[in-house]
Formats: C-alpha cells, structure tokens, sequence
C-alpha cells in the first residue's frame, strides 16, 4: 500500500508564515499533504509532481501553488542525484490555511487572492520566464520577516491571482467541497452527488432533488459547473479512481467497480479519455513518485 504522510508544518497564529530557499540535489520528500497553503518555486530544475489525481511536468521558472490539504509530490528527473554538477534550486513559502481569513472573505479588495487560494484545491501551476518582478517578490519573502514579508505575501498572491495564463493540476473534482458554490441550489445538488456519484443517479432522480424538470436542470446544471451532468458524474468517478490507482490497495478491476464502471471496458476507455493514461500507465507512473 502507497502511504500518505501528514506533514507537521511549524507555523502557527503568531507566526503563520514559513518562507525558505532550498537546494537539493533532487527532491527526496514522500506524497504528502499538510494544512497549510504552499509555493514551490523551481528556479533550477525540472521534473515532474504528482497533485491529487494528476501528474503534472514542471521546469525552471515555474511554481505551483499547492492548497490546504491537497496531496502531492515533487519528483526530479531521473539525471538529478546521479550528475553532482546539478541542483533542484528555488524558494519555498508555506502559510497557514487561516492566513487572514476574515479579510480574505470580507474584503472586496481580496476577491481575486480569495478566488485564487479557493481553485488552489486543484493545484495551479504558473510559469514565470517571462515575469520577473514577480520572481523578485519570491525571491524577497524568505529575506523579509513581520510586515514587510506580509506585504510580499499578499502582492504576491495579487499577482499570481492576476496571471494570463495557468494550468491546473488535479481535475476539477478533486477535493471539491460544496461551499465552493455561492448558489445554496447548487451545494445542495454537489453534496448530494458527492455520496452518491459512485452509485447509479438518474437525470430523473437529481432533477426531481431540485424541483426542476430534466431540461431545466442540465442547463441550469452546466451554467453552474461548465459541464454536463453526465461529463461531471464521469470525472468525479476518475478521480476517485486515481486516488484508489495511488493507494494501490485494489486490482484494476476491482476499482472500476468500486467507482460505479459496470465493466473494465467503459472504465479502461473513460480513464485515458480524462487523464491521458491508462489506468496501468498511471499506476505506474505514481508508483515511481
């Protein structure tokens, strides 16, 4: 079985802010999660990090944003650790998942940082080669400490929040928690299908839980979540069976069960659709990690 370490993270209320420069000769540290919010910045290396249910590449001039206990692990290429003449080199910044709380979710002027650390359930990853004042914010954290480091943190976040381009990692089902919808409908419609998506749920049945014909319901379904009611039910059941393909416990077959596939076939085809692997490729693949 692939265990899952819980890591301690030494910040607290009078001191929630851990900010850090490494350099390793690749990264050796376990799948992982802890409750606080994490950068990696990764100003020299490459390799690859596996985010809840997703493998993502990453390379020099990159940084993911990890959310409050979402699992993941970085992973070096295979040269790192063989060549002495090469370094995983970068920041590191770890905060707790409270870090200004109320203002975050009082305070118009942090809609966006409160919308940015919300996706970061997924994972994000920004690329920051062309974006140098933003480096520099990073760069200057782990050498600033009480308000000043405060200031860089939230410019920072500012910054990331506003970025042109990023890529998520885990996919959108992946930790979902209802009160990530404003709409009480809609939490009511998630939470419900958080028990039940591995089970048969009818267009019928979820449309009747809302008071709504079925027509009204998909579309009022996919103006909420941006996908169809069918395609939404297919990727939460993915996901779960990444998780079940990482604690590699149960065989292939057992997991396409487990996860609400009638067979291993529409399993096998719907799993490689989504992630782009197989569910043996991707077992394999986290298994190295």
């Amino acid at each position: 079985m692939k265990k899952i370490l819980n890591e301690q993270i030494a910040v607290t209320d009078a001191n929630p802010i851990r900010a850090r420069f490494y350099c390793y000769p690749r990264f050796t540290y376990p799948w992982h999660f802890h409750s606080e919010y994490e950068l990696m910045y990764v100003e020299c290396g490459h390799g690859q990090c596996l985010v809840g249910d997703s493998i993502i590449d990453f390379q020099e001039g990159d940084v993911i944003l990890f959310g409050s206990e979402l699992p993941h692990c970085m992973q070096s290429a295979p040269e790192y650790g063989t060549n002495e003449q090469l370094y995983m080199k970068g920041v590191n910044i770890q905060f707790e998942k409270d870090f200004m709380q109320y203002s975050f979710s009082h305070y118009i002027q942090f809609t966006s940082i409160r919308n940015l650390l919300e996706d970061a359930h997924r994972g994000i990853s920004f690329s920051l080669r062309q974006a140098p004042h933003t480096v520099e914010m990073l760069n200057l954290i782990p050498q600033t400490q009480g308000v000043d480091q405060i200031v860089l943190i939230l410019s920072l976040l500012q910054a990331l929040a506003s970025f042109p381009q990023k890529q998520y990692a885990a996919s959108p089902n992946y930790l979902l928690t209802p009160s990530l919808f404003s709409n009480k409908k809609m939490e009511r419609v998630i939470s419900y299908l958080n028990k039940r998506y591995t089970q048969p749920v009818s267009l019928n049945e979820i449309a009747s839980f809302t008071a709504m014909n079925p027509a009204a319901f998909c579309r009022y379904f996919k103006e909420h979540t941006g996908k169809t009611f069918k395609q939404y039910i297919l990727e939460m059941r993915i996901g779960y069976a990444c998780k079940l393909l990482a604690a590699d416990r149960l065989n292939i077959s057992q997991i396409s069960l487990e996860c609400g596939f009638e067979s291993i076939t529409p399993f096998n085809r719907s799993f490689k659709k989504i992630t782009g692997l197989t569910p043996t490729q991707y077992k394999e693949k986290v298994n190295t990690l």
